[in-house]
Order: C-alpha cells, then sequence, then structure tokens
C-alpha cells in the first residue's frame, strides 16, 4: 500500500468517506511488546484522533460535522493534551470540490495544528484499491459486490490503518458527526495504566457503533491485513469482533464513564440562534421543535442548541453573570408535564450552575421572540433540577423555557440539557374531565 507526497491535501480526490483516527502514545516502558517508532522530543502519552462520514453517501451533504469533531476534539483537551494528539484524516472519495471545500476549511480553522504536526490529512489514489469484479478502484469496490458496500468502508480503514501503525502505542478510533467528553485523553491514558496488568485486544469508551474502539498500535497491520482479506465478507464492526476474538479477548471491554457520544443534529456556523427539530421518543423527554436564544458568551466550539439536543451534547460558556439566560421558545406553545435541566460535566461533576432557576414563560412576542410573562418552576439544587409541573401550570401552553443564572460564577459553564415532557393526549382528556 502506497501514500505519496501528493497525498496530504490532494485536491485529486474527494471524500465519500472521513477518517479521523487517534492514537495514544504511552511511554516506552510503560507497556510491554509492540515495535514503535517514538514521536522525536515526545515522552509524553501521545494520541492520534480518526472521524468517519457516512460513506458515499455523504456527497452534497455538510461537511461541517467533520469541523465540528474536530473542533470538539481540540476543545475537549488541555494545551498539555494537544500535544499529545496526532489526529490523522483520511479523505477517500473522488468527489473533487468537496475534497477542495473540506481540506480549504480545515487548513482555515485548524491551521495552528496542521504546522504542528498534529493533524494531517492523508489520500489513498483509487488504483490502489482492490479490483473487484474486474473493475479497479475505489468506486468498483464501492458500487460491486452486488451491493456490499462495506467492502469500501473496509479498504478505507486498512489504508488508515497501516498508515497509522508507527504513529504512536496506541489507536482510537471514532465515528463521525461526534463529540468529546473534556479531558478523555487524560482519561484513556488512567484506563490503560489501569489495565496494564492484564492483556486486552479492544477497550471501548462507548456503547455506540464504531466509536471509541482502542486498539494496540502494534495489532494494526495485522487488522489491516485481515480487513483487505475479508473486505467482501461482513461490515466492519463485525470484522472488528471477529479480529478480537481470534486475538484471544472473548468479551468487550467497556470502559466507563463513556468519552465519545455521538452528534445527532448538525449545527451551522452563524449567529446564537439554531431551529431544532428533533424525532420524539415516546419512552422519554419529547423536545417540541424551538430555537434556543443566550446572552452568554459563545465558545465558537459548543452551542446554545446543543443544549436542547436529544443527544449526548452540551453546550459550554464561561465567565457567566447574574441575569444571563439561555432561553428556549418553542415554534408552536405546548402544554408541559415534567421539565429537566442538568449542568455540569458527566465524567467529573464539574462546572455546574452554582445558582440558578428555571422559569416558564408564555405568550410569545418580539425578535428575537421571549415571552412576555413568566413564572418561576424551581431552582437547580447542584446544578440540577428535575421538576414536575404542577396541575394549574400544565394546563397552560407554554412558549418559552428559560434557565437564568442568579449569582457570578467564574470558570467554566457546562449546560448538559434542557429535557421537556408534553402531556400526551390521554393525560389532557383527563385533566379536561375533571373540569
Amino acid at each position: 500500500m502506497r501514500f505519496s507526497s501528493r497525498s496530504c491535501f490532494a485536491a485529486s480526490a474527494g471524500i465519500a468517506l472521513l477518517w479521523l483516527f487517534i492514537t495514544l502514545q504511552i511511554p516506552r516502558g510503560a507497556e510491554d511488546g509492540g515495535d514503535v517508532m517514538p514521536m522525536k522530543g515526545r515522552a509524553a502519552p501521545r494520541l492520534a484522533v480518526g472521524n468517519r462520514s457516512a460513506g458515499w453517501g455523504w456527497r452534497g451533504q455538510d461537511p461541517s460535522s467533520l469541523l465540528y469533531t474536530l473542533a470538539s476534539l481540540y476543545n475537549a483537551s488541555s494545551t498539555a493534551e494537544q500535544k499529545r494528539l496526532t489526529v490523522l484524516v483520511h479523505l477517500a472519495d473522488s468527489d473533487l470540490a468537496w475534497l477542495k471545500d473540506t481540506t480549504a476549511r480545515i487548513s482555515s480553522l485548524f491551521s495552528s495544528q496542521i504546522l504542528a504536526g498534529q493533524l494531517l490529512l492523508i489520500h489513498a489514489p483509487p488504483a490502489a484499491y482492490p479490483t473487484v469484479n474486474g473493475s479497479p478502484g475505489a468506486g468498483a469496490v464501492a458500487e460491486a459486490d452486488h451491493g456490499k458496500g462495506y467492502s469500501k468502508q473496509n479498504v478505507d480503514h486498512a489504508f488508515l490503518m497501516s498508515f497509522a501503525a508507527k504513529l504512536s502505542d496506541y489507536f482510537l478510533l471514532i465515528g463521525d458527526t461526534v463529540f468529546c467528553a473534556p479531558n478523555f485523553v487524560t482519561h484513556i491514558y488512567s484506563k490503560v495504566t489501569a489495565l496494564k496488568p492484564s492483556p486486552w485486544v479492544l477497550l471501548e469508551f462507548s456503547n455506540v457503533g464504531l466509536i471509541g474502539k482502542l486498539f494496540h498500535s502494534r495489532d494494526l497491520p495485522a487488522l489491516a491485513h485481515f480487513l483487505l482479506l475479508f473486505h467482501k465478507e461482513k461490515p466492519l464492526d463485525k470484522l472488528i469482533l471477529h479480529f478480537r476474538t481470534l486475538l484471544v479477548q472473548e468479551n468487550p471491554i467497556l470502559c466507563r464513564p463513556f468519552l465519545f457520544y455521538h452528534r445527532s443534529s448538525r449545527p451551522t456556523f452563524d449567529g446564537k440562534e439554531d431551529t431544532v427539530v428533533q424525532k420524539k421518543n415516546p419512552y422519554g423527554p419529547s423536545n417540541p421543535p424551538a430555537s434556543v436564544f443566550t446572552d452568554m458568551n459563545l465558545s465558537g466550539t459548543h452551542f446554545p442548541w446543543e443544549a436542547y439536543a436529544l443527544d449526548e451534547s452540551f453546550f459550554w460558556t464561561n465567565d457567566i453573570r447574574p441575569g444571563n439566560h439561555l432561553t428556549v421558545v418553542l415554534n408552536h406553545p405546548a402544554r408541559l408535564s415534567r421539565v429537566q435541566v442538568m449542568t455540569g460535566s458527566i465524567v467529573e461533576g464539574k462546572f455546574a450552575l452554582s445558582k440558578g432557576q428555571v422559569q416558564l414563560g408564555y405568550d410569545p412576542q418580539g425578535m428575537p421572540q421571549d415571552c412576555a410573562s413568566s413564572e418561576l418552576l424551581g431552582w437547580l439544587v447542584e446544578g440540577q433540577m428535575d421538576r414536575e409541573i404542577p396541575q394549574e401550570s400544565a394546563s397552560y401552553p407554554v412558549s418559552c423555557v428559560r434557565l437564568v443564572v442568579k449569582a457570578r460564577q467564574a470558570g467554566g459553564l457546562m449546560i448538559r440539557h434542557i429535557y421537556l415532557w408534553e402531556k400526551d393526549a390521554t393525560e389532557e382528556k383527563k385533566d379536561q374531565g375533571r373540569w
């Protein structure tokens, strides 16, 4: 497998799959075995990150998912941790316009990481791909073999793992549209150190798909060869599990707390407002379509709408003052039965709101919209509130849910989520019957 010097930032091939892979290098002697190439001048643990997009169906979709994954990755890492990061992105499609746009945006937003050698882009030319049914090239792999599109996915990973094999001691795979928990590098290093006496092949720092899978880099050449041998046989996740069992790790090792989460929504880069439309979960919060406004500082990485998303994303800000707010304005007034607000990190419980309250608003007005009247629902206790709405209030449609800061707070604030439950039709009929 050859990667020419023109591969980096090549404009001759596009991307139907984007891969970002994280490789963690532990100082030699921290664990036995494996020939690795130490990074020059680096004795500290080291990490290279990988992101996967949604295959050739990705063409024409918003490239912001990769950019936000990169931004989340760097934002979740301290300056010291970033010095131990190497991000390897495999550009593996033939859409020239998409590739030019993506590489230009990456170069603009992450120039310092590129110059520091912490962000690398590679491209495997189509001619390097296996021949399928007599048709050479990456496109043939994607389209042939009776529609088994995972063939290209497997080959893309094989190329990337071969390239990453000598970068560090450990290799972490994360998927597309992913955000990272704060200080994930340190948490991974701590887990690897704790497991040092026990042999392992694969550690999982997420329970979603291919997100957060950690390998020994010494196993990557064999894994890449395995993927090339059986690229037409099974999807990537199945081949990885089979590889794990071949190396005599029968059971998965889930490492909690999970450090990587899938971001289900696609944000935009402009303005403080984002309209959020999501599928309702009948067994959980419904979060009806809404817009989210705030007068808090924006970090440029985590945005207000993320506090209202039904995934594990969050809104991050700092240096908040009394009166600052984050307000959810519903597209249509809704009768709510429950409101839950969670602040603080999921890993250590830090960055919670020290003093704040939640208000329900009525009668939307103005632009940007606000509510003409409001009432107190409850105060946060240790940065959290989970409150059933009283019967007398639940009969009125709510237009706004507002989180209000009541005391100055230095440092960071993480608003994990604002969850809303709508009253269902059965409950409303019961209420009407009482009257």
